[in-house]
């Protein structure tokens, strides 16, 4: 199979993502585990950007081994200059010039003839070659270029001395027939375009850059320019891991492979997204969190029967242990069977009928039922009966000339009402400290998690607590917008969690 070389953005166009600005020791951190993942190039910045970007990409040149080092420079003698002292201590240099190709850009930002741009762009890419045999040219905005003006600029500079001529999509404008179409007229009609590689840069402003890339793959390209995730500028880049990845599940048709090491896709994503703050959503293809979840029933019956059914790829190639069963509503009998064996529960028959309805009226209630919930359920924890702890009010109050305080009022087991108040070292501690005042409790918090459930400002709070009660440990979880009510509520669910305990060891008693 022919090779599909891969050149990563992440640490150039990926950071370009606003807020995803990355420190050098973090820009370094994320270019040795690309080396581990296996690409065939970095391109670890635009050092004439700035001395900070100059210097975290020369680090990188000096520190990364066994992995080309590139970096971005545009069609002028100092761009280039800052590239070559920026990488020349890489194990393979490489510099990558770029210079727009349609008539937009000609017309709007350069305000030049095609001539005395394409004349720029050779001068650029013979002075480039003074450095290293390893120059790359991209002709920006080749989506919309005229065709027959793309194809003279890459067989010019060609016989200036690129070895890589890259056609970006980049403003995300073409569809994969369009895409395909032109690296095809590149590959056929370019007499000098053997002597370079062809590469694209794809842009997903309309959702279509990985079937862009795949396009131009089946039609002649051997590298492409990819970011972990699909970070970069707007709606972001081709996506390193659905490349990769479709080009192994479906080897038989693009018959091209990588050197890739696939299970390290999700460290490495995981990576990326911890450093630059941008997390991947839920259903990313291939690192999203519901990548290899189920929660249909008969999804996940399908699956426990045999994986292929409902999975293409094995998650541990990609470096997940094991797919993930989301119990819900809509969970069937044999996945919910299936989560209990797993969790050391077995059941006789007419047990998992009576287990499953009271299953499927706690799953009405709750978005997602968790292993406590079935443990729960199991030993009757879950009767939330008239007699639980009830939150009735909070006021909490914090700031930087006062004491975190917190008055906290409940409906108890027997239901009266009481209320106390606390000061505490924030205002979660504070209501916490008012709740074990009214309780009479002494509490060790093992475990204290707090999770964004969506985006934005106004995004939910999601609190899970572990408790040490006695000689007992209870988790409680709650959602809600306001952190301080939602943690409030996971501490309460916890203590509730008490009152089915002692009722269950009573009957058993």
């Amino acid at each position: 199979m022919d090779r599909i070389y891969i050149l990563d953005t992440t640490l150039r166009d990926g950071e370009q993502v606003p807020g995803a600005k990355l420190a050098a020791g973090e820009k370094l951190e994320i270019a040795r585990q690309l080396a581990v993942l296996g690409v065939d190039v970095i391109e670890a910045g635009f050092p004439a950007s700035s001395p900070g970007d100059f210097q975290a990409v020369r680090t990188i040149a000096q520190e990364v081994r066994g992995v080309g080092i590139t970096a971005l420079a545009r069609a002028v003698s100092k761009d280039i200059d800052a590239v070559w002292e920026a990488v020349r201590e890489a194990e393979f240099p490489q510099i990558h010039i770029v210079l727009g190709v349609s008539d937009i850009h000609l017309e709007g930002k350069f305000r030049r003839s095609r001539e005395e741009v394409l004349a720029m762009g050779v001068e650029a890419v013979r002075y480039a070659k003074k450095y290293t045999p390893y120059v790359e040219y991209s002709t920006e905005d080749a989506g919309r270029a005229d065709l027959e003006y793309l194809k003279e600029t890459v067989s010019r500079v060609i016989d200036a001395g690129a070895t890589v001529v890259n056609i970006p999509d980049t403003t995300g404008y073409c569809d994969p027939e369009q895409f395909g179409h032109i690296i095809h007229t590149l590959k056929t009609e370019v007499a000098n375009i053997d002597r370079a590689i062809l590469s694209v840069h794809c842009h997903n402003d309309l959702g279509m850059a990985t079937a862009n890339t795949l396009a131009a793959i089946k039609n002649g390209a051997r590298r492409i320019e990819v970011t972990v995730n699909g970070l970069g500028e707007r709606a972001g880049n081709t996506a390193l891991e659905e490349v990769v990845m479709a080009i192994k599940v479906k080897a038989d048709l693009y018959q091209v492979m990588t050197t890739i090491h696939t299970e390290e896709i999700t460290r490495t994503s995981r990576l990326v997204s911890n450093l630059t703050g941008i997390w991947v959503q839920p259903n990313k293809a291939i690192v999203g969190s519901n990548a290899f979840a189920h929660s249909s029933g008969i999804h996940q019956d399908g699956v426990l029967k045999s994986r292929q059914t409902y999975e293409i790829i094995d998650p541990q190639s990609v470096g997940i242990a094991e797919s993930r069963m989301v119990l819900t509503a809509r969970s069937g009998r044999h996945a919910v069977r299936a989560r209990l064996q797993d969790l050391g529960r077995t059941i006789d028959d007419a047990q998992f009928e009576l287990f499953h309805q009271q299953f499927l009226e706690l799953a009405d209630r709750k978005k997602e039922v968790y292993d406590e919930d079935l443990l729960a359920l199991l030993t009757q924890e879950n009767a939330v009966a008239a007699s639980a702890y009830e939150l009735l009010s909070l006021e909490a109050s914090s700031g930087t000339t006062r004491s975190p305080g917190a008055t906290v009022r409940l409906r108890l087991p027997d239901g009266r009402e009481k209320s106390a108040e606390a000061t505490g070292s924030g205002p979660v501690d504070a209501a916490y400290s008012a709740i074990n005042r009214i309780l009479g409790q002494t509490v060790r918090i093992l475990e204290f998690s707090l999770q964004s459930v969506t985006e934005g400002i106004d995004a939910q709070a999601r609190v899970s607590v572990r408790l040490a009660i006695g000689s007992d440990v209870f988790i409680g979880r709650a959602t809600d917008s306001d952190v301080v009510i939602s943690a409030v509520q996971a501490y309460l669910d916890a203590f509730n969690r008490t009152l089915h305990h002692s009722t269950q060891v009573h009957q058993s008693a």
